[in-house]
């Protein structure tokens, strides 16, 4: 059963990263083998090496970090791990493991070698975490038996296993943690081409029919998110039937897109809401989070997590000491002109001499002025 645990309205967006109860299929459409996962070539690489290596020592494959933004295929790439080193994998997240004994009962279930999937590890209990350190270090589990005066400590023997993390905040991960796997990994978001190669497996699956520029509109305004990526193809085929096509081509996916109001490098309607306040009420920035917050009517919590990456990745907004401003780029997107004080304010308060006979943007471009990175 999927976790929907925290699923709220800022996850309800199509363009949300979160799992969704409308992906319930997903996981039926996950790869098992290596060969068979898109992307994340060096990642892929490394872990091939890795895996042929436990395998010819007859070992457990050492304990593996995946980090990186939701949506990405962490939970997919155990399963691949435990199917190529051919034992069963245990899956469990880091908030149901509330006692220590709930992980003592999981850790004693392990068969030798059997990979252990922890969801979003960052979210473990801290004394639930300090069990797992003899556990994944000597393989040994540590026990206080009854209370009081006749307490007594017990040491149990654990078959050695492998534990995979995943989180979306690795810097919420304590050192002690981090420092007992063998291998990190990092998942970048996708390129096009990639989401590309995605869909059409998917579609396959699916029994969707698509042809490549309707692969590429879609893919282009997934925000290199598979799980986005899915969500849309699934959209796509709707939008198809109501418009009576068989296919999913470039005309039904720009009528789509549009109805689901995504424009053409994915950013949709709460993305821009965002960016015009802090345009049309703040003059572009600088602006507090605080502020922001109680202007856009969001908490602070879900500009800093579903809002801002995507925002920040792609250039149109920074984060300065005096808070969040809008770049060049946003004020190109949007179509609104730069304020008269934007050099000035990107600048520090140094008010440039702008002459009379040319706008501000010519200035810009002719002095090689751009935001700060």
């Amino acid at each position: 059963m999927m976790d929907y645990e925290g699923y709220g309205e800022e996850d309800s967006r199509v363009l949300g990263r979160m799992v969704q109860p409308g992906d319930g299929d997903e996981r039926t459409l996950r790869p098992v083998r290596l060969e068979d996962y898109a992307g994340q070539t060096k990642v892929k690489t490394n872990l091939k090496i890795f895996i042929e290596a436990a395998k010819k020592r007859g070992e457990a494959l050492d304990h593996v970090l995946l980090y990186g933004p939701p949506g990405l295929g962490k939970t997919t790439l155990a399963g691949i791990i435990a199917n190529e080193m051919g034992v069963g994998l245990h899956i469990t997240t880091g908030p149901s493991i509330e006692k220590a004994g709930d992980l003592a009962a999981i850790l004693t279930n392990l068969e030798e070698n059997e990979v252990l999937f922890i969801d979003e590890i960052h979210r473990l209990n801290k004394s639930v975490e300090e069990i797992l350190y003899p556990a994944m270090e000597d393989y040994k589990l540590d026990l206080m038996i009854g209370k009081g005066p006749a307490a007594r400590s017990m040491r149990l023997d654990l078959p050695h296993f492998t534990l995979i993390g995943a989180t979306t905040r690795a810097g919420m991960i304590s050192s002690p943690l981090r420092d007992r796997f063998g291998m990190i990994h990092r998942l970048e978001l996708y390129e096009t081409e990639e989401l590309m190669s995605i869909l059409s497996r998917d579609a396959g699956l699916l029994d969707i029919k698509i042809n490549e520029e309707g692969l590429r509109n879609i893919s282009a305004r997934s925000r290199g998110t598979p799980r986005i990526a899915i969500r849309l193809l699934k959209r796509m085929r709707d939008y198809a039937s109501y418009m009576e096509k068989d296919v999913i081509d470039k005309e039904v996916s720009d009528f789509g897109l549009k109805q689901l109001d995504i424009d053409n490098i994915g950013l949709d309607a709460v993305d821009r809401r965002m960016l015009v306040t802090m345009a049309d009420v703040f003059s572009g920035g600088p602006v507090g989070l605080e502020t922001l917050a109680a202007t856009t009517g969001e908490d602070q919590v879900t500009i800093e997590d579903v809002y801002e990456p995507f925002l920040l990745q792609n250039g149109f907004i920074q984060k300065t000491p005096r808070g969040r401003m809008l770049t060049k780029r946003a004020f190109e997107h949007l179509g609104l002109p730069m304020p008269d004080d934007y050099i000035a304010k990107t600048r520090g308060g140094m008010k440039p001499s702008v002459p009379d006979n040319i706008t501000i943007e010519e200035w810009t471009a002719g002095n090689n002025v751009e935001e700060d990175s």
